[in-house]
């Protein structure tokens, strides 16, 4: 996976620079960003304070772990149940 260049709270801080009035286009070059990140930044941030991305982020980590847990006791119990369908 790509990693990051910016964190939430410098996306945070793009995304009030343009609140505060600032014209997009300027704010992406100064960045060195795309339109369409700032977009896709806004969709995700828009209106976010630090502290709520960061809940935001440990909210998806903790997401993803329980989905890989998930993934990994139905993988278990598809191979107990292939075993026991088996006459022996």
């Amino acid at each position: 996976m790509k990693p990051r260049r910016f964190t939430e709270e410098q996306i945070i801080g793009i995304l009030k620079q343009a609140q505060a009035g600032m014209k997009i286009v300027d704010l992406c070059r100064t960045h060195g960003i795309s339109d369409a990140t700032f977009y896709t930044w806004r969709t995700k941030y828009g209106g976010m304070e630090v502290s709520e991305a960061k809940r935001l982020k440990q909210l998806e980590d903790e997401n993803k772990k329980l989905k890989q847990m998930l993934a990994d006791t139905m993988l278990e119990n598809r191979a107990i149940k292939d075993v026991l369908s088996k006459k022996w």
